[in-house]
């Protein structure tokens, strides 16, 4: 078992400490389940007998709730697990790491099919719910006199749901299925007790992913291994744990599943699988349940699966591009990523979805297009800047990169200046966050909690770039303030 290391008082902390991570670690979990309380009353409240009465009404309190829960979890990660090892794939090397303790430096392989594990996953849920909407379709036709009218009950638009004339015009884009599919609305219902089980999930994983990085020829992550129990077991102490630790001399000839298996990499799984694609079908469960709520789908709640899902396929899409994100080459597995990859990221990014189901804003038509173009406008920036950085990352003498503009650096390395680049040391983020606020602008004015996420967001993209600066400044040394000064801003060209 490798030793660990003595506590340092000159480590390097982030996150204020060990203070601070305990204490985010304790209070993470209640702004989750605060969101979701909130999001039910459409405002934020303070008074605990309410919050109490809440509580109680989304199943805080009844146990079958959460053996359900549980079970739905459990499936859920044993099926992405599942699909991972099974769909045909591609493997890719990561970037070069140093092993503990020094010595060659060596790249990790990856398994990547997750985009075809999002197409495969949107597939099986839509004929699940495709064969419960069939059966009961039947089953309401004969009962009913008209086979006709009870068809049409199902797939027509229905101004007679609205309260009002005005509303009316305003719905004519929304959509009436009659009957959603309960299947979806069943997550609706249980959100409250399955976001406290993955929690409490995620919370006993990363004990025991603590209790891994002590095994003989785990690679430390440079930032875990301050001697702090706490803040290794939040921060992430091992840098890359999988299931297998030796995939070479691991294979199998004969057995694809198990050589799938063999470069699995838990960072990389959880960062994109279970908890993004369970954001989408969070999403599509509140569009079921804000259907069975109001009677009709609004086009606030379409616009808002449709921008979000784009985002979680193109994640999925360009998953190769994570492998050379801060998340897989310098941060630690510990509680900070299993947390907010499985718990944080599904339940509180999908909470404009759970407000819009008892709270529609009716957003008129062009409202709802003029959101759609700031959205359009988040990603075209977002996406540009991330294939240039990826294509540069990749082979800077390569054609596509001949009229780039770039500083050498000491290291070896280039940092590019030209393009998307050129314009904000960070413009990536500000796309990302112009995606997420058209988001939150999809559920109006009415209340400041589906905001939460542009609010939030935002600290988190300002603080990830004050830790992106502090690695860039010791990676690259005086040729980081050289690329500062040829690209002064952080965000926003001349603003900030």
């Amino acid at each position: 078992m490798a030793k660990q290391s003595l506590p340092t008082t000159n480590f390097d902390y982030e996150f204020g400490g060990p203070v601070g991570a305990f204490a985010t670690m304790c209070s993470l979990p209640v702004v989750i389940v605060l969101l979701i309380l909130w999001a039910d009353l459409g405002y934020i409240s303070f008074d605990f007998d309410e919050l109490e009465a809440v509580f109680v009404s989304l199943g805080g309190t009844d146990l079958s709730s959460y053996k359900l829960s549980v079970c739905i979890l459990f499936s859920w990660v044993a099926g992405c697990v599942l699909l991972t090892a099974l769909l045909p794939c591609t493997i890719h090397s990561g970037v070069q790491i140093s092993p503990t303790g020094g010595g060659k430096k060596f790249s990790l392989k990856y398994l990547l099919n997750g985009h075809l594990q999002f197409w495969t996953t949107l597939l099986a849920l839509f004929l699940g719910c495709s064969l419960n909407f069939s059966r009961k379709l039947l089953a309401d036709c004969t009962q009913t006199a008209s086979t006709t009218s009870s068809y049409l009950s199902y797939f027509t638009a229905s101004a007679s749901s609205c309260a009002s004339p005005n509303q009316t015009q305003n719905y004519f884009y929304a959509v009436s299925f009659g009957s959603p599919f309960p299947l979806l609305s069943l997550l609706h219902g249980l959100l409250l007790p399955l976001s406290i089980v993955t929690v409490v999930f995620s919370a006993f994983v990363s004990v025991l992913l603590y209790v891994k990085s002590f095994s003989k020829g785990a690679v430390l992550a440079p930032g875990g291994d301050s001697g702090n129990l706490v803040y290794d077991l939040f921060i992430g102490r091992e840098l890359n744990p999988r299931l297998v630790k030796d995939p070479e001399t691991s294979k199998s000839k004969h057995n694809y599943v198990f050589n799938n298996l063999a470069h699995f990499d838990l960072k990389e799984f959880f960062e994109l699988k279970p908890g993004l694609i369970a954001w989408v079908v969070l999403n599509l469960a509140m569009l079921s349940a804000q259907h069975s709520n109001l009677g009709y789908t609004s086009g606030s709640m379409i616009l808002l699966n449709l921008n979000q899902a784009l985002y979680v396929w193109d994640a999925l899409y360009n998953e190769i591009s994570i492998l050379t994100t801060m998340d897989i080459t310098t941060d630690g597995f510990g509680f900070m990523l299993m947390f907010g990859d499985l718990a944080w990221v599904p339940f509180t990014y999908s909470i404009q979805g759970y407000y819009l189901v008892k709270h529609d804003p009716m957003l008129s038509l062009p409202s709802l297009a003029l959101i759609a173009c700031l959205n359009v406008l988040g990603y075209k920036i977002f996406r540009g800047a991330n294939t240039q950085k990826d294509v540069f990352r990749r082979n800077p003498t390569s054609e596509a990169c001949k009229d780039w503009n770039y500083i050498d650096t000491k290291r070896g390395t280039k940092l590019l200046t030209s393009g998307w680049w050129g314009v904000a040391r960070k413009v990536n983020y500000t796309g990302d966050w112009l995606m997420g606020l058209s988001w939150c602008l999809t559920c109006g004015f009415g209340s400041v909690v589906p905001y939460f996420y542009a609010i939030y967001f935002a600290i988190l993209l300002v603080h990830r770039s004050i830790r992106d600066d502090h690695f860039c400044a010791v990676k690259y040394g005086d040729d980081w303030g050289r690329y500062k000064e040829k690209v002064p801003y952080r965000f926003v060209p001349l603003i900030f």
